[in-house]
């Protein structure tokens, strides 16, 4: 993400922050959050759909859902238009360009970090994506065998040590570990669930991802991937 492209002043920002100014102020101040270039047309459900045709596409033909980016990549160079941000596992095996159909260049805005962990920098990131590139749907996705998530649920049930900022990451994921313990059905699998809800939950606590929710302009969901059967199951 290329701040000085997108021409958003830092100093101007970091003055509106400072002086305490509502979400919605920060949206609608001038040139604050205003792209030179057309945002998606997409609507939050017709993104859903698209993502969802597109799983099932890498699900029939995963050999079609490898993106040839030559022909797009001038196309996009001066300006994105994301339809969809993600926030998903940094899990080499979770791609989600593919995971969702082949999908371009310029199509998706994804954050991706161990455990799918909506911290500052990846909330951050997330508003940007929405508020000024556009994207109207969010979507948080965790995947089977998630190993950060294996890690939080070894902290609660083996009391595990965990080192240095390993530790501090999979903190994160203990409260939704701790939520799970003892209940019926996988631990660990109920954990990576209840961890994206959680995270989706987080997400939509941002004020200015609030802001655009109630506006309508936005939708949050989350998700999880299964690494055997390269299916998206969209739980809420």
């Amino acid at each position: 993400m290329c701040l000085d492209c997108a021409r958003l002043d830092r100093r101007k920002f970091l003055r509106y922050a400072a002086s305490g100014l509502t979400a919605a102020a920060l949206a609608t101040s001038s040139g604050l959050f205003s792209p030179s270039f057309a945002a998606t047309t997409l609507s939050a459900d017709e993104a859903l759909a698209k993502l969802k045709e597109g799983n099932k596409k890498y699900l029939t033909d995963p050999q079609s859902c490898l993106p040839n980016a030559a022909g797009t990549r001038s196309a996009i160079a001066n300006g994105q238009s994301p339809w969809a941000t993600i926030l998903t596992c940094s899990d080499s095996r979770v791609v989600p360009e593919i995971v969702f159909g082949g999908l371009d260049l310029g199509e998706l805005f994804v954050a991706r970090n161990a455990g799918n962990i909506a911290n500052t920098d990846v909330l951050g990131t997330i508003e940007y994506g929405a508020e000024h590139l556009g994207s109207p749907l969010i979507v948080v996705m965790g995947h089977e065998r998630c190993g950060a998530v294996a890690a939080a649920c070894d902290v609660v049930a083996k009391k595990a040590k965990l080192p240095g900022n390993i530790k501090t990451m999979v903190d994160s994921i203990v409260p939704a570990a701790k939520s799970q313990f003892g209940k019926p059905g996988d631990f660990l699998d109920n954990t990576v669930r209840e961890n994206a809800r959680r995270n989706a939950e987080i997400v939509g606590k941002s004020e200015i991802i609030h802001h655009l929710v109630h506006e309508g302009r936005v939708k949050i969901v989350y998700a999880r991937y299964d690494l055997d059967s390269g299916m998206v199951d969209f739980l809420g």
